[in-house]
């Protein structure tokens, strides 16, 4: 096990990287401040800080990408609470969740659990309970989530519906649909929608997913 002066990269950091994506976006993007526990969560993921997945663990509590639509995990925060390595105690499989969305889908990076593109970024979308690869690599992942590109991904009709209503969610918070969207009778025209816990609707995923 590595420790963390091996894992803090002060001569190409990732870091300065990230800053300039999120200076130079056309969609509101929000760096949060890393946590006091920023150390142990780079311990505990064992990579450096010159990756782009340590750089956001160590040095944000995570990000939030246009008003909170989609989120990136880092360290933790009071408005993003959940940190990265905590988050997925318990829950991979073969993967690595690093963001997820206000719709509850899921972004994880395949670390042998789902298919042979290993380091390959993958979405649990809930319109379908599929992982489907987005056949990119977490860095090029996250410049095109810190990019106007994912108003394309989701569709900028269907973000403006809800954007009132994302303003009200924390970063640990989702909508619930029901019909759930990956029914026949479901869809963000005819189902309606709460709020829940990520935990509560990331379970309820896995539920249906173990019974589909």
């Amino acid at each position: 096990m590595r420790q963390l002066s091996e894992l803090l990269d002060t001569e190409e950091p990732a870091f300065p990287l990230v800053q300039q994506w999120a200076s130079e976006t056309d969609v509101p993007v929000e760096l949060l401040p890393p946590s006091l526990d920023r150390a142990d969560v780079l311990l505990t993921l064992q990579v450096t800080t010159r990756s782009t997945l340590g750089a956001i663990a160590y040095d944000t509590g995570g990000i939030l990408v246009d008003g909170g639509w989609l989120r990136i995990l880092g360290s933790g925060h009071p408005r993003l609470e959940r940190n990265i390595t905590a988050w997925n105690e318990g829950k991979s499989d073969g993967f690595l969740l690093v963001g997820d969305d206000v719709l509850g889908g899921f972004f994880a990076v395949n670390v042998g659990g789902l298919g042979d593109d290993q380091g390959m970024v993958h979405y649990l979308a809930p319109d379908t309970l599929e992982w489907e690869s987005l056949e990119v690599g977490f860095t090029t992942f996250v410049e095109w989530a810190l990019t106007a590109r994912i108003r394309e991904f989701y569709g900028q009709d269907l973000m403006e519906k809800y954007a009132p209503d994302v303003k009200t969610l924390s970063g640990d918070q989702c909508f619930g649909f029901f019909p759930f969207l990956w029914t026949r009778e479901g869809s963000h025209e005819t189902s309606s929608r709460r709020t829940v816990a990520v935990e509560e609707q990331w379970k309820v995923n896995l539920d249906f997913r173990a019974q589909l």
